[in-house]
């Protein structure tokens, strides 16, 4: 954990050594060399000198909303939902000074459909780190939770990790991945810090950021996008609203989605539930693109189209949606 007041006394034994130096020349040179140093210890705050040389925590750093939606508008594909919820949710908590509780995203989808994507953009314009930030920690279920029987355990080092972050810094970020693979319980864990409470043994935790990643609800939104499809409507007609109800009452019921029977959602302490809808051919094809510029290669477009037929479609009869999504873009382009 870092300690904030290591500037201090970074500073103080600055001050010190500089009067050292000086004390070789007449008393008034060292009153100047003493004044000096004041006035630029004074001038050169935390943030400008100390966060030159390490990262810091900014609480109140605005979000550059037009970076964020750029990012997502054209590195994420197919999910308009997903675009509009995060942008509006994440401008609106960060322009909030005085926010009431967490800000709480629950994304759900099948794999290979951006979730974890979506939460490096976030993460990134964030901190400009992004992942490898001090201030974002990613928990994985199969990696950090791993056995039913040490559930208590988990609970309680959990609680200890999120304080002692939080603590360091009050806009820490939290994202949770694989939590469809979450032994119930655990989660539940969180409650209180993500409640509408001033402070917890004394920590707020208002400005902090919870983001769950779960392939549960997945059955769910392909239903809905695929009723869609049939009736002849665009997939773009579909509103959070037709969506966010079942998914928070599905996962609620599903001994499989880590949030099973949680006070989470009982206490209605998650703002959104983020569908992520099934992608299509087309929205194959445009990640294919996008990883072959992220390569630094020419987009060529019969390399795109191999690619994208090389994966498989579902329904068995319409073959409307990836059934990986984009998830083996990249290695499939490895071969060509």
């Amino acid at each position: 954990m870092r300690r904030v007041g290591a500037f201090g006394g970074s500073t103080a034994l600055w001050v010190l050594l500089a009067a050292h130096v000086a004390a070789a020349f007449e008393p008034v040179s060292v009153g100047i060399a003493i004044g000096a140093v004041s006035a630029l210890t004074g001038y050169l705050s935390y943030s400008d000198f100390y966060c030159r040389f390490t990262e810091c925590c900014h609480e109140e750093r605005p979000l550059n909303t037009s970076a964020l939606k750029l990012d997502l508008e054209e590195k994420l594909f197919g999910q308009h939902l997903a675009t509009e919820v995060i942008l509006k949710a994440l401008t609106g908590f960060r322009n909030n000074k005085n926010p009431k509780k967490p800000l709480t995203l629950s994304l759900h989808g099948w794999a290979g459909t951006g979730k974890n994507f979506v939460s490096q953009i976030v993460a990134e314009n964030l901190y400009p780190k992004g992942l490898k930030s001090n201030f974002v920690h990613l928990f994985v279920s199969t990696l950090h939770f791993p056995h039913e029987q040490k559930i208590k355990l988990y609970q309680d080092q959990l609680q200890k990790w999120i304080r002692g972050n939080v603590s360091a810094c009050g806009s820490s970020v939290f994202i949770f991945d694989e939590m469809d693979k979450l032994h119930p319980g655990i989660i539940d864990a969180i409650k209180p810090f993500l409640d509408y409470y001033e402070q917890v043994d004394g920590i707020s935790y208002r400005k902090a950021i919870f983001i769950f990643l779960s392939n549960a609800g997945g059955d769910l939104i392909t239903k809905t996008t695929l009723d869609f499809w049939r009736a002849g409507r665009k997939r773009e007609e579909i509103q959070l609203k037709d969506l966010e109800p079942v998914l928070s009452v599905g996962v609620f019921n599903n001994k499989h989605s880590g949030l099973w029977h949680s006070g989470l959602i009982d206490k209605n302490l998650i703002d959104y539930f983020i569908p992520f809808l099934p992608l299509e051919y087309k929205h194959v094809k445009m990640c294919v693109r996008a990883e072959m510029r992220a390569r630094g290669a020419a987009v060529d477009e019969d390399i795109v189209t191999s690619v994208a037929d090389e994966m498989t479609f579902f329904p068995k009869d319409e073959k409307i949606y990836s059934d990986k999504g984009c998830k083996t873009v990249q290695s499939r382009l490895d071969f060509h």
